[in-house]
């Protein structure tokens, strides 16, 4: 049975345009590829998400709850004492043909092993060397903005959160979308044009705008090299 080691990828959407109703469409550029391939293959990443859910402790409990020794386990499973120990400890991370295994011989479902039953408060850290940079579309040979998840490992977000590039872009190759919710922008670095029903407003550092991103809109940098912003985006008001 093969378990993540040194070598694992993880499995990450990246076809989502966090500024758009719209998914990026066509194929990433060598740059983005390369960025993205030393990304997923990072173990550390890997396992700081999956540390979260306390795979191997929740095993270790369901086995002592039912009673059953690891060789016994290992015999229901076709898994080896050793591995089982080694899951149990958080030295191998579990595959889920594995992990659904283990959970039909103690009759749970899946998510025994990704909820928390203590409910414990969000707190999810992301560090910098862990995010993706992703341009606005893959398939566009000049993109209006690059952005990278803030938040990317936590679960059932309230809001999502950008780091965004935008490098200096004429105002007849600015791309207007829209989504539903509401976007807060902050300018870190340099100045933006953001275009809102048929004006332009300029932000230069340290700016802030709060508006309805249901409404058609659009971002280019302008002056001096490329500008930086904090985007915080919001589902709309239930």
């Amino acid at each position: 049975m093969n378990e993540f080691s040194t070598n694992s990828e993880s499995m990450l959407d990246v076809n989502e345009n966090p500024f758009s109703i719209s998914e990026s469409e066509g194929e990433l550029n060598r740059e983005d590829k390369d960025s993205l391939k030393m990304a997923e293959s990072s173990e550390s990443t890997i396992r700081r998400v999956l540390s979260s859910y306390d795979l191997g402790n929740k095993l270790r409990q369901l086995r002592l709850k039912k009673k059953i020794a690891l060789v016994d386990l290992g015999k229901h499973t076709g898994l080896s004492a050793s591995m089982i120990s080694q899951l149990e400890n958080g030295k191998l991370v579990p595959t889920l043909p594995t992990l659904a295994r283990i959970a039909m011989v103690f009759d749970v479902g899946l998510d025994h092993f990704f909820t928390d039953k203590r409910r414990k408060r969000l707190f999810s850290v992301v560090k910098a060397k862990e995010r993706m940079r992703f341009p606005e579309r893959s398939d566009s040979p000049a993109p209006g903005y690059y952005f990278e998840c803030l938040a990317f490992s936590a679960q059932d977000k309230s809001l999502q959160a950008y780091l965004a590039e935008f490098p200096v872009r004429p105002a007849s190759e600015a791309s207007e979308h829209m989504h539903e919710g509401a976007e807060f922008f902050h300018v870190i670095e340099g100045a933006v044009i953001i275009h809102y029903q048929d004006e332009d407003y300029e932000l230069e550092t340290g700016d802030s705008v709060y508006f309805d991103s249901s409404a058609p809109h659009s971002y280019r940098g302008v002056g001096d090299g490329t500008a930086k912003a904090i985007v915080i985006t919001t589902p709309p008001r239930v």
